[in-house]
């Protein structure tokens, strides 16, 4: 039996339905958790595999690929379906995805990897496409920066926990075989028996995807029909916001924030593991992984506060500084002060992605899946800079490959300041 849909108030106030930022807090959560669990697997298959940096980080490519291609069907499936039926859709992908890395592991080659991270990420991008406008839409306009910021912070709880528990299942079980020493079928062999645990990890997500998908199905009349889509919206009809320079100028942004965020996080691993800085084991490395997205979670907490009293651009242009402020400390500096204040980025991330995306988004009304869509679709950051970065590593040293997230940092400063004015 369908629950009653929720009673608008006016499209000026909002959508009327606190009940249902519950299962979007949930869906950040989920969708955030998954996504740093890459943090994880990067180390394990680059030993597992013997890849270089570049190669390793491959991996952020297939997963982050999927926002690009993926984007603007799914904002079209939001105007055709609605929000929630969207977003079940999107979960039961993302199991697909999970299911896949079965198969993966009975391969026991790199690119078959790839391909079941490319699926998982096919339906994580969906559920995001979904849950940015839908948080924005449920309460006043007004609070939406507040409000966006709030939720991401579920999406940091997800990044802090998923790295704890998957370095424990992952990189703690890791064998002492090198594999360059293996060849043939013992190499195959091997690379099964070690990608084991990373299968039952993600066998596990599966079978907790479908419980929530089929909780979300209950809830998909639990909005009004249309509310806040466009019935008439095209599949590529999203780009003519792109004219728009604060929303081209943001969604841009988006591309670097991801690509710099997603490019730190995939390296801090074998960053801490250098005996200059930390020289920390794989596992405990791995570990500190939650400290990054840690302080993303405790800097969203205290920035939905703070964006209700400074101005939303200013506050992202001084976190970005400060993001900035800090690679050049960690890339100057040895020991623990090297390890930390790379970690500490992650405080300066928190408000960022909500940020830009709200900004950006501002006065775009019934448009707002389609600019969603499109900004979903610059997420493709993450597939592009990680492994640039991982490139300038292998050419130079960790160090030096922080040139390229700080100069993404500085980019995105410059958008705070120019969007530091409510739209008009």
């Amino acid at each position: 039996m369908a629950l009653a849909p929720s009673q608008p108030t006016t499209e000026s106030e909002g959508v009327n339905a606190p009940d249902l930022q519950f299962f979007v807090f949930a869906l950040f959560f989920i969708f955030g958790g998954i996504t740093s669990l890459n943090d994880v697997i990067i180390p394990k298959l680059k030993d597992l595999f013997t890849l270089s940096y570049g190669q390793a980080l491959l991996v952020q490519s297939a997963y982050f690929m999927a926002y690009l291609v993926f984007s603007l069907p799914a904002a079209a499936v939001v105007s055709r379906f609605g929000y929630l039926r969207t977003a079940s859709f999107g979960l039961l992908a993302m199991m697909a995805g999970c299911l896949l890395f079965v198969p993966a592991s009975q391969s026991g080659l790199f690119p078959v990897f790839l391909g079941a991270l490319f699926v998982l990420a096919a339906g994580v991008t969906m559920v995001q496409v979904v849950a940015n406008p839908l948080i924005s839409l449920l309460g006043p306009p007004r609070s939406a920066h507040s409000r966006l910021t709030f939720a991401q912070a579920f999406n940091s709880i997800g990044t802090t926990i998923f790295p704890i528990v998957g370095s424990a299942l992952i990189l703690g079980s890791l064998s002492k075989v090198d594999p360059a020493t293996l060849s043939g079928a013992a190499l195959s062999a091997y690379r099964t028996a070690e990608t084991q645990t990373v299968v039952n990890t993600y066998l596990g997500l599966a079978a907790a995807l479908l419980v929530v998908a089929a909780v979300v199905w209950t809830r998909r009349n639990r909005l009004p029909a249309g509310t806040g889509t466009d019935a008439n919206a095209r599949l590529f009809g999203g780009f003519d916001l792109l004219r728009r320079p604060r929303f081209g100028f943001g969604a841009a942004c988006i591309f670097l924030y991801v690509g710099a965020e997603v490019a730190i996080g995939s390296l801090i691993v074998n960053y801490l593991e250098q005996s200059s800085v930390m020289g920390l084991s794989q596992l405990e490395a791995g570990k500190h992984v939650g400290y990054y997205w840690g302080g993303a979670m405790v800097g969203r907490i205290l920035g939905a506060g703070l964006l209700r009293l400074v101005s939303p651009g200013k506050v992202l242009g001084g976190v970005a500084l400060g993001a900035i402020t800090l690679l050049f400390v960690s890339t100057h500096s040895f020991g623990a002060i090297s390890g930390w204040s790379l970690l500490a980025i992650g405080l300066m991330n928190s408000i960022m992605f909500p940020t830009i995306f709200s900004l950006a988004s501002e006065g775009l009304g019934k448009r707002a899946a389609e600019g969603s869509g499109i900004i979903a679709t610059a997420i493709v950051g993450g597939a592009v800079i990680p492994p640039l970065t991982g490139w300038l590593a292998d050419q130079s040293n960790l160090r030096v490959a922080m040139a390229l997230p700080a100069l993404c940092y500085a980019l995105i400063a410059a958008y705070g300041w120019y969007a530091r004015r409510p739209a008009v």
